[in-house]
This record gives structure tokens, sequence and C-alpha cells, in this order.
């Protein structure tokens, strides 16, 4: 696999989120401009600048996830002696997969109820804004069983878990 190809799968979810916040910042910016100069606006860019906000929103949480990049408070999980530093690691990827796994199921609900209305100005299907849950929180689910699994090898190899 080349490596440029390479680089841009594994960052997928930062392109995706900023190619997202990009437009809406050019929309906005884009609509101020009209409505002051020229006392119109673009009826469409709210509702494609919101969207593509939720989209940077949920895929940029995805995309912290995945780098270990959401603020955590470890302190107390620090001070603990090493084995039980390794159970509460596990512990914590355990809980986190069952919480991601279960925002997933509820997203795949939730978006099967959102496909059948419309948005006000597009009248496009709010499942193309809602699917960014599903999306989002599939992804975690993934990387928390990576996670869950990379911890699980590190405590059984005796290694550090993190």
């Amino acid at each position: 696999m080349p490596q440029a190809l390479k680089k841009v799968l594994s960052n997928f979810e930062l392109i995706l989120a900023s190619t997202c916040i990009i437009i809406t910042t050019s929309l906005v910016m884009l609509n101020v401009i009209l409505r002051y100069f020229f006392k119109t606006g673009l009826y469409w860019s709210e509702e494609v600048a919101t969207a593509c906000f939720v989209w940077s929103v949920f895929i940029g949480a995805a995309a912290g996830y995945k780098h270990k990049a959401h603020v955590g408070v470890d302190m107390l999980v620090n001070l603990c002696p090493p084995n039980v530093k390794k159970i509460v690691i596990i512990t914590v990827d355990l809980i986190l997969l069952l919480i991601n796994g279960y925002i997933t199921y509820i997203a795949v609900i939730y978006l099967s109820l959102s496909y059948k209305k419309p948005t006000p100005v597009l009248g496009i299907s709010t499942a193309y804004i809602s699917s960014s849950i599903l999306v989002s929180f599939a992804l975690m689910t993934i990387y928390a069983i990576y996670f869950l699994i990379q911890d699980i090898r590190a405590n059984k190899k005796g290694g550090a878990a993190c």
C-alpha cells in the first residue's frame, strides 16, 4: 500500500472532520459577506453548515477517541500498584466498549426513525445528518474493541497496559 494512501486511511476521521469544519466556516463567512454587502444570502447555507458542523463534531469525537486525546483523570489509577492498574485499565476498556456499543445500538434505532423526517429547507432526509452519530459511535466501538485486545495482550506479556 502506498505511503500516502496509508496516511490518508489512518487519518480519515481527522480529514473528514476537518473538511466538514472548513465547509461550515466557508458557508457561514460567505453568507455573512452576501448579507452584508449584497443584502441577500444563500437560503440553504445554514442547513448545510449545521449538518457539516454536526458531522465534524461526531467524527472529530471518534478521531479523538482513536488517538486517546480525550481528557481523562487518571491520577488515582496512577497511584495504584501495577497489578491493580492493569485491572482498572481493562475494566475501563470494557465499560467504554459497552457504552459505545450501546450508543451505537441506540443510534441505529434513532436513524431508523429519522429517515422519514425531511429537513425544513432542502427537504432531504434528516438521516443524512443523524447518520453521523451512528458512524461515530460505531468507529468508537471498533476502537474500544481494539484497545481492549491491546491492553489484554499487554497484560499477558507482563508489559504496561496503556
